[in-house]
């Protein structure tokens, strides 16, 4: 998905990038290296916060230099570093291989006779690959950002009820070059923003407080989602005020079992914690269990777990158009794919890198090796993993007119999930009574809790294409030292039956 309106910058071109990768690249295979791989990042992260249409504060950094891996004597070793001269590149090639050398040590005396290997990739000989955006945020004035989420801001102070508003703006700016010893070279650009307002309202009498925030979605597209391509803003940022309103007045939700009809804005999270870390197959493997802990869904289940009814179809896909793990190449020169994960509720397929797709015998890499940042090694990072819609699927409106008694979850909050990414509960934004096919008023105090596979079997329809909305999330977290990394999560509305539905006020004793 090259975009044709955008080159890659010239103040990432004008580094040394190939002097530098065939100094490290070179040094590495004379000291005997199986496989080597060179990378130079640069990184721009910016953040934006106004509180009551003020700012609060703000912050503008950049992340710049570059990292050598290798596998020799069967073993990994890594070093990063910043000084940009091919001297220093050549060193920290050394370094990343006496790291091998030490860890092919350690291995032995530890009775472990596995070799790191990877799975083959085609050679991906100079490449570019720019994300599909229109204005970078970077080229926008900073009292231009600010003054437009002021304006947001104002309108919602406005509003009878609210009593506060939070804005923020989070934008990223990223530029990849890579080079290994198969001859792959590829440069890479990618922009993101994540625009969020949230309005609070208080009852003085009683001082009870409640807060809506806006469902638009981080996304990997530029300035132009602010200003109208991509999401409806005049629309949502209109309806806030009234529904955070009904809100404040809202009934507690009874505890019992419910029909569910969940919005995207809501279900991407779901998808995010039972489906994409679960199918992380280090995870799966039990070689990673940091952040978000391991699997249910173990290897030997490939092919046979029913992970939910038959109309469930699940893809990891780092083409997405927007989406925020889309790329052209990952951290190994592994070109982007989509494959399925699960094919009509079963277990058909796992996110992978090319040393977990070698030991597993699984074939080629499906490109899911990220760094979040020059100083880390690359580890397996999750796709956009999203949930296909029914190609003739219904309307939101006919979901919820398919449902007698149950509840309509709009929008993420908190959420709960055990290490086996299997027993969860989530709670949301916005909950609606549903009442013989029709929206009857808000609840509140509504967590809907389940396992993995009880929840994912009871989804009886998914929408159409027209329900479906890319979700996400910057900050997805994994590994030691800890990473973060952007991902998206596409889903129509679906309709779930009889599911287990909490009071979250009773369940903390208030």
């Amino acid at each position: 998905m090259p975009s044709g309106t955008h080159s890659i910058d010239e103040a990432f071109t004008a580094l040394p990038l190939r002097a530098l990768a065939d100094a490290a690249l070179a040094r590495a295979r004379a000291l005997g290296a199986d496989h080597a791989d060179f990378r130079v990042e640069r990184v721009r992260s910016a953040s934006r916060r106004l509180r009551d249409a003020r700012p609060s504060g703000s912050s503008d950094t950049t992340d710049l230099g570059y990292a050598v891996r290798v596998v020799h004597g069967g073993a990994w070793g890594f070093a990063s570093g910043v000084d940009l001269t091919m001297d220093a590149a050549a060193k920290v090639a050394s370094a990343a291989v006496a790291m091998a050398q030490l860890s092919a040590q350690i291995i032995a005396a530890a009775g472990s006779s596995e070799r790191v290997e990877l799975a083959d990739e085609p050679v991906h000989a100079e490449k570019t690959w720019i994300s599909a955006y229109d204005i970078d945020p970077f080229t926008v004035a900073d009292e231009d950002q600010s003054a437009l989420l002021a304006d947001w801001s104002a309108r919602l102070l406005r509003a009878e009820g609210v009593e506060h508003v939070d804005a923020s703006l989070l934008t990223v700016h990223e530029n990849k070059f890579y080079a290994d010893t198969a001859g792959t070279v590829t440069t890479q650009q990618r922009v993101r923003v994540h625009p969020q307002l949230t309005a609070i309202a208080v009852d003085r009498a009683s001082g009870e407080f409640d807060s809506m925030r806006t469902l638009a979605p981080p996304a990997g597209r530029g300035w132009e989602y602010l200003t109208g391509t991509g999401w409806d803003w005049e629309s949502e940022l209109a309806e806030i005020p009234s529904l955070l309103a009904e809100k404040m007045r809202a009934p507690a939700v009874e505890s019992g079992r419910y029909d569910l009809v969940v919005d995207p804005s809501n279900l991407w999270l779901t998808i995010h914690e039972s489906i994409g870390h679960a199918t992380e197959l280090d995870r799966a493997l039990g070689y990673e269990a940091a952040y978000a802990g391991t699997s249910f869904a173990t290897f030997d289940q490939l092919g046979k777990l029913a992970y939910g009814s038959q109309v469930m179809n699940v893809t990891g896909d780092r083409t997405a158009e927007h989406g925020l793990a889309t790329i052209g190449y990952d951290d190994e020169g592994v070109a982007a794919q989509s494959w399925d994960l699960v094919r009509d509720g079963t277990l058909v397929g796992y996110q992978l890198d090319r040393r977990i797709a070698k030991l597993t015998g699984l074939g080629r890499s499906n490109g899911c090796a990220f760094a979040d940042s020059p100083e880390h090694v690359p580890v397996q990072r999750m796709a956009n993993v999203s949930l296909k819609p029914d190609p003739g699927g219904l309307s939101t409106e006919d979901l919820i007119g398919g449902v007698e008694r149950g509840i309509y979850v709009v929008g993420d909050r908190s959420w709960s999930i055990d290490m086996q990414r299997y027993n969860f509960q989530f709670t949301g934004q916005r909950f609606f009574r549903i009442e013989n096919g029709r929206l009857a008023g808000q609840l509140r105090d509504v967590a809907y809790q389940a396992t993995t596979t009880d929840f994912w079997g009871s989804m009886e329809k998914v929408g159409g294409p027209q329900t479906y909305v890319l979700g996400g999330a910057f900050n997805c977290g994994k590994a030691q030292p800890g990473q973060i990394a952007a991902v998206s999560h596409g889903c129509p509305s679906a309709l779930f039956r009889d599911v287990n539905i909490l009071n979250t006020a009773q369940e903390a004793g208030r």
